[in-house]
């Protein structure tokens, strides 16, 4: 079906020797990106608090921008005139649009799913919207990113079996025309396999995603409110029938330690809004577990968020300032935090590709697990 403008390549000796880690690297028309990697997410064209020259010095190699809220404001005509996506963000390195599909789970008040596609209400204006797979194919082409998404069906926690099974066909369904109407060369399409937690369904779908010959495979239908044994689940249930030579993506998970666990059973690349939204929730991620900036006990705290990180926040402020502005209503704290969290999950990436090329990945995946329950402790 020809040759894809996306590519992953296991790194020599890449495979984890005790479990189905990976390391490799992600060639894109905008650079490489080594694996395990994290994407931060940037919805309307931005990363919340942050530019892109910060998101780069945090760590970020790569980002992920919304489809259906860039199609609603200001519409993909309008970041196509300026230059397209990249342009737009003023990003230079790879970027990935999702295809509105999640939508169809987290905006399920404002829609109605028929086999054509979904009906929205839009919640900017109201104005009724049909998003099939050729318009999302449409707007991604015309944002322009490195890849783009096929349209997709993720439906809500708990499943009905019948429903369930319905969307995995209406998602292959929808990959078979997402493929056609994607024509644009320079971009790279990835497929996205549903099913829930059915093995069966996950193996039905991803068979006939991989028939599909996708340039990479995307997990979803995870996160929706399922809870963490459930999601390993899915994953598991997943990634057996996906293709070794092609990149594997776990969309919209982020905690650490679920990143571990799917970095574990052989996923390579991640996203999620974790890292910016706790920030503006005043939590920090560290590698000895969560700090909660508005605890009293950081009033005179003088310490960084974590001793020894490189990130700006960690080499220039205490958690005392950090508290205080926080409790004044100072958006620096956000910023700053926001900084800090993104900065730890792409160094925690960095360590566990590290980890696994040296052979270690298990060992180094226990350590953070236990110094993460107690650094809990510790902060309760």
């Amino acid at each position: 079906m020809g040759e894809h403008p996306v590519t992953f390549e296991l790194s020599p000796s890449g495979v984890d020797r005790e479990t189905d880690a990976r390391a490799g690297v992600l060639h894109t028309p905008h650079g490489d990106v080594e694996t395990p990697a994290f994407m931060p997410v940037g919805t309307q064209g931005t990363v919340k608090m942050l530019t892109s020259r910060q998101v780069r010095a945090a760590g970020a190699r790569a980002l992920l921008a919304n489809t259906y809220h860039l199609m609603l404001r200001p519409g993909e005509d309008a970041v196509a005139e300026v230059g397209g996506l990249h342009r737009f963000m003023a990003w230079d390195g790879p970027i990935l649009t999702d295809s509105g599909g999640f939508q169809v789970y987290s905006l399920a008040r404002l829609n109605k799913i028929t086999d054509e596609g979904v009906h929205f209400q839009s919640h900017v204006d109201g104005e009724s919207i049909l998003l099939t797979p050729r318009r999302s194919m449409d707007v991604q082409m015309a944002l322009g990113a490195d890849i783009a998404l096929a349209f997709d069906d993720c439906p809500p926690y708990p499943w009905e079996p019948a429903d369930l099974a319905a969307s995995v066909e209406r998602t292959i369904c929808w990959a078979e025309r997402s493929r056609r109407a994607h024509t644009k060369n320079d971009q790279a399409l990835f497929g996205i396999v549903q099913g829930g937690v059915d093995p069966e369904l996950r193996r039905r779908c991803a068979e006939a995603l991989v028939a599909l010959d996708f340039a990479g495979y995307a997990i979803g239908g995870v996160s929706v409110g399922e809870g963490p044994q459930l999601l390993r689940a899915g994953i598991r249930a997943s990634v057996p029938y996906l293709p070794e030579g092609k990149i594997r993506y776990l969309m919209g998970v982020g905690p650490p330690e679920d990143m571990l666990d799917a970095i574990a059973a052989g996923i390579d690349l991640f996203d999620c809004v974790i890292p910016t939204r706790n920030a503006r929730g005043a939590c920090a991620f560290t590698f000895a577990g969560k700090v909660r900036l508005k605890n009293a006990v950081h009033a005179r705290d003088e310490r960084p968020l974590e001793a020894g990180c490189a990130c700006e926040t960690c080499q220039n402020y205490t958690r005392a300032a950090l508290r205080h502005w926080y409790l004044a209503g100072e958006v620096t704290a956000s910023i700053l935090v926001s900084l800090h969290n993104i900065h730890m999950f792409t160094t925690l990436m960095q360590r566990a590709r590290n980890a696994i090329l040296a052979g270690e990945f298990a060992a180094f995946r226990e350590k953070f697990l236990r110094d993460s329950a107690r650094g809990r402790k510790q902060e309760h």
